[in-house]
């Protein structure tokens, strides 16, 4: 049972006016009480708005006999679904001025607000006509200024409601900053037929002006208009025709049909949007914390979508000569061309093209690619990407979406590509020769990516492989990989020559094994670099030996024959070794052999024999790249004894 709350109406009279009845004489005011079991109702302020309009209309059928000259009303306490108010109190003078005060709270709010609604003139020209001139709404964080035109019709079969109401300069806020409005201008237009089978209706929204920010979208101007129609009825709330325009994005036109607040059915056709303009408005900031959130963007779109039973089962996305560049620089594709629609019924076929872009600063040719859609899988039998003047073929691809998540398997061959324009491209010091490779199923499921099997590649002579390979989120804002890598009879020549080092002729193996790397910086790894094994030429310039003795640090020497080090420009080693166990930014390092001063690291042959000696176990590695940084660029001091 709810309790009762007393609304109490007063209306005011000159003092010594007789009302005629036989009963009350000479008052100067005359009250009247109504209790309301229904306070509580989904519509509480209803009975209260139904006497404020009672009052009101009785005093201006009076004014005439009775000169009234004001009407209060008074409540104590209103509560709802969506909020409660108290204390409420109105105030309506027959010049047409109305103000309403009271304390309001919402269904989450933890502190009650004053709020207060004014007109500073409500007039009513003609029945039916109610229009409220200079009005305003003042609350906690919210300042509503607004004109409200009212008009009830009787049409033989039902009511016709039209309001108009008229928004200038409006701003409002919540308390946990998620919807704000800043200088607000806009015009609603509504009109409601009632009939038999429930209401038709038909509204017009001109958004003229002002900042809206409702979480997470955020529109910085106004621009925008939506003139819509329907009906409504039985819980169902149908829109037959709409037309929305968003200012500098495009048109589109829209239906649909919502079941008790539920979307059963969708129809929307956007035939020429402005990327630029849409991916800010609309799909970054639904992007957010996602590799797609900083993007750059150009050229043109069209988008259809069909939902039915709340279902999607069709849609269309065309790109016109559209360009997608990542700002952070991983990925960017110029002048794309795409149809890629999509059925729940009927297999597709996509279409996608573009001029040319890169991958992780590895240059894209033109490519144009083909592919089957059925449902929720994709599947070709072969791409082919040129990438440099080489390509990478892929075979075997295909992608499904599975429980919400996709997953997708390839297999990959990367035909040969120069490394002096790769090497250039990624930034790095100018390399000789080509690379090849030759990549075995992978896997994507779930975030993380595997290899099944062992990727090959051919580079300065030798060959490497990368097993293990397991990578998680790989276009992420923080990706890590684990992997183990193993090179054979790599060219020493190739390699001190690519990174000016200093000639060393020979082969070198090396593993690499538990390699982790997060946001591609290594965190973790066990290395071990050492001469191939075998019979080759051997030789090790000085400069070599000095960059070797300057990684060492300052306790690293190279003990030489210092009498014959100025006859000489090479010399014979018989093996280079060199580990690394990574751990906490912190390299414990050892060579070939250990010493009791310290470790091995070039072991001497023939004559002069020369021995290149490690003797700090423990260097930071942010330390060790920035001396191997200094040794590229020839700002090193060896220490020779």
């Amino acid at each position: 049972m709810f309790p009762l709350c007393a609304i109490v109406a007063t209306a005011i009279f000159p003092p010594g006016f007789s009302l005629g009845s036989p009963v009350i004489h000479d008052i100067s005011g005359l009250v009247f009480h109504q209790a309301f079991p229904a306070c509580r109702s989904k519509n509480p302020f209803f009975h209260l708005l139904v006497l404020i309009i009672v009052c009101w209309v009785s005093a201006l059928q009076a004014t005439s006999a009775h000169a009234i000259s004001s009407i209060s009303i008074e409540a104590d306490s209103i509560e709802s679904e969506v909020g409660s108010m108290r204390q409420l109190k109105a105030q309506f003078d027959l010049d047409g001025k109305v103000s309403v005060q009271g304390q309001l709270k919402a269904r989450d709010d933890l502190q009650w607000s004053d709020t207060s609604l004014e007109c500073a003139r409500l007039i009513n020209p003609q029945r039916g006509h109610w229009r409220c001139q200079e009005g305003k709404l003042v609350g906690h964080n919210m300042q509503l200024p607004f004109s409200l035109d009212l008009t009830q019709t009787n049409t033989g079969s039902g009511q016709r409601y039209a309001v108009q109401l008229d928004l200038k300069e409006a701003s409002f806020s919540d308390a946990a900053g998620l919807r704000a409005g800043e200088k607000l201008t806009a015009t609603l237009a509504l009109e409601a037929v009632q009939n038999h089978r429930g209401w038709q209706w038909q509204a017009r929204l001109d958004w003229k002006s002002g900042e809206l920010f409702w979480q997470p979208l955020y529109f910085a101007e106004g621009g925008h208009r939506l003139v819509a129609s329907g009906s409504w009825g039985n819980g169902t709330l149908t829109v037959s025709q709409a037309d929305l325009l968003l200012d500098k994005v495009g048109q589109a036109s829209i239906g649909g049909q919502w079941v008790n607040g539920s979307l059963d059915g969708l129809h929307l056709d956007a035939a020429d949007l402005d990327i630029a303009t849409l991916y800010p408005l609309l799909l970054q900031p639904m992007l957010q914390g996602t590799s797609l959130d900083k993007l750059e963007l150009e050229g043109r779109a069209r988008l259809k979508l069909k939902v039915e039973h709340g279902e999607v089962r069709s849609f269309l996305l065309d790109l016109k000569n559209a360009d997608i560049e990542d700002q952070d620089g991983r990925f960017a594709l110029y002048q794309i061309n795409t149809r890629i629609p999509w059925s729940y019924e009927d297999p597709q076929v996509m279409q996608f093209s573009y001029e040319s872009g890169h991958l992780l600063k590895i240059p894209l040719g033109q490519a144009s690619i083909m592919a089957d859609i059925n449902r929720y899988s994709v599947t070709t039998s072969q791409l082919y990407l040129p990438i440099l003047d080489g390509a990478l073929s892929l075979t075997d691809v295909s992608a499904a979406r599975v429980g919400g998540s996709w997953h997708w398997h390839l297999r990959a061959n990367l035909v040969p590509i120069s490394m002096p324009e790769l090497s250039q491209a990624l930034g790095w010091p100018r390399m000789e020769g080509k690379v090849a490779a030759a990549i075995p199923m992978v896997t994507y499921s779930g975030g993380n990516l595997v290899a099944d099997g062992d990727l090959l590649f051919q580079l300065f002579n030798g060959d490497i492989s990368v097993s293990g390979l397991n990578m998680q989120t790989p276009l992420g804002l923080a990706p890590r990989l684990n992997a183990h890598v193993a090179m054979r009879h790599l060219d020493l020549g190739d390699i001190t020559r690519t990174f000016s080092f200093g000639a060393i002729e020979g082969k070198l193996d090396g593993d690499v094994r538990n390699l982790e790397l997060s946001n591609w910086q290594p965190v973790k790894f066990d290395a071990s670099l050492r001469s191939s094994p075998g019979s080759y030429r051997k030789k090790i310039s000085q400069r070599a030996v000095e960059n070797i003795t300057a990684l060492g640090g300052a306790g690293a020497a190279a003990a030489i024959q210092r009498s014959v080090l100025r006859f000489f420009s090479e010399f014979n080693y018989k093996e280079i070794g060199w580990n690394c166990q990574l751990r906490n930014d912190v390299c414990q390092m050892s060579g070939v052999e250990y010493t009791p001063q310290g470790y091995v690291i070039v072991k001497g042959s023939g004559i002069p024999a020369i021995t290149v000696m490690g003797y700090n176990h423990n260097v930071g590695w942010s330390d060790l790249l920035a001396r191997l940084k200094r040794v590229t660029e020839g700002n090193s001091t060896p220490v020779i004894q």
